[in-house]
């Protein structure tokens, strides 16, 4: 969909952008962006260009920081300061990829934006094509604002399998110098302030055994028998730190948490399977070490698994391979983002999340971050997912303070 023919105000409109417009270039927004299907598996591509050349011709400059394929991108852009300058100000930041569609029954077409009963339906709209199109459509506003400080917008892809876009993002921040004071991001969070949510740590586990046929069980050792009990342990961890803690009441779930998610093996039922192979994944508080809980993992492999495993079969192994994570987020109730936000949504709550979002990796760096964005975490990932025009309109209320509070 070319930008040339929306109807998204362009740099050469000279009227004075209102509160209407906004709103209005807010939905024009969110449409554009729902009807590129950005699910993981696809490039994002189209959609980045896009919002980079809307930029260029407001006269901001975006840097792209594409993957090896270079098939997808990151966006950085910088709205300078009054005087010009770059240094400091606030991040507003998003994910660009969405989660698929496939077998889900939606009642429309879920990448066409549909209105119903004050509501806006479509594959992520709720997550988060709608906070960043608010910030898209605030950018006339940004841009005539007597700012001291610069406004940045990050807007990464493949958040939703990991968080694996925005790690080169904050590397060439690095790279370049750029060091921002503070980082909203703008999960839907129904318009509340988040100030800590819990890390993920993804894994891919191996099991390999000797295959035999299945008469002759003495003669093979059991990948999916051995894989079995190694997700036992992964299951006992799990239970334990429910039953034990350590607990942190302020989360939806508060306490640390470890599940098995996928498994395939074995080729016939006849036939003793040589291999297995399982993914899982841990959400720790943002206290906790995930090397340490690796490490008992770990530990019950080498110490236990694979000694049972070699006594039926010499060249049984175990790998392990470590794929995506995000950190954790725990930001300080005293950081300026944090008071900021606080004053700006009038919320004072103490709340924290067992999702993961890039929150924790704008933090890493060293960019205090808080949570905080239009939609609900339970209207997300679903069929007819949506974002309601309330939030859409409290969010732009929101990001405007933000800016004029710079």
């Amino acid at each position: 969909m070319a930008m040339e023919t929306s109807n998204i105000v362009s740099a050469t409109d000279t009227s004075k952008p209102s509160i209407q417009d906004a709103d209005t270039q807010t939905r024009a927004w969110l449409e554009q962006l729902v009807a590129f299907d950005t699910t993981s598996r696809n490039s994002n591509l189209a959609l980045i260009e896009t919002v980079r050349d809307s930029l260029r011709r407001q006269g901001v400059d975006a840097v792209l920081v594409h993957n090896a394929e270079r098939n997808k991108a990151n966006l950085f852009a910088t709205l300078p300061a009054q005087d010009g300058g770059t240094q400091g100000g606030i991040v507003l930041s998003g994910h660009t990829d969405v989660v698929p569609v496939d077998g889900q029954n939606w009642s429309s077409d879920p990448f066409a934006l549909q209105e119903r009963e004050g509501r806006l339906y479509g594959r992520g709209a709720c997550d988060m094509k709608g906070y960043i199109a608010a910030s898209l459509a605030l950018v006339p506003e940004f841009l005539a604002m007597p700012r001291k400080k610069p406004l940045h917008l990050a807007f990464s892809y493949d958040e939703e399998v990991g968080c694996a876009g925005a790690p080169s993002l904050l590397a060439d921040l690095r790279e370049r110098g750029v060091q921002p004071e503070g980082c909203v991001v703008g999960e839907p969070t129904g318009m509340q302030v988040v100030v800590a949510h819990k890390g993920i740590n993804v894994f891919r586990c191996r099991v390999h055994g000797k295959a035999a046929h299945s008469s002759l069980t003495p003669q093979g050792c059991n990948a999916i028998e051995h894989a079995a009990r190694l997700i036992c342990h992964i299951r006992d961890l799990a239970d334990a730190y429910r039953a034990k803690g350590p607990y942190d009441q302020f989360f939806d779930v508060p306490f640390s948490t470890l599940t098995t998610n996928q498994i395939q093996g074995g080729i016939a039922v006849n036939t003793i399977p040589d291999a297995c192979e399982f993914s899982y994944e841990f959400r720790n508080l943002p206290g906790m070490s995930p090397q340490d809980i690796q490490a008992d993992i770990q530990r019950y492999v080498s110490d236990q698994l694979l000694p049972r495993m070699r006594a039926e079969f010499p060249q049984a192994r175990v790998e392990i391979e470590t794929g995506p994570a995000a950190p954790g987020l725990e930001v300080s109730e005293q950081a300026a983002i944090t008071e900021l936000v606080r004053a700006l949504t009038r919320d004072t709550a103490t709340r924290k999340v067992a999702y993961a979002t890039e929150a924790g990796l704008f933090q890493g760096i060293g960019i205090p971050t808080v949570v905080c964005g239009p939609g609900h975490i339970v209207q997300a990932h679903k069929p007819d997912e949506y974002v309601a025009l309330d939030q859409l309109a409290a969010c732009v209320g929101f990001l405007r303070r933000v800016g004029q509070s710079l």
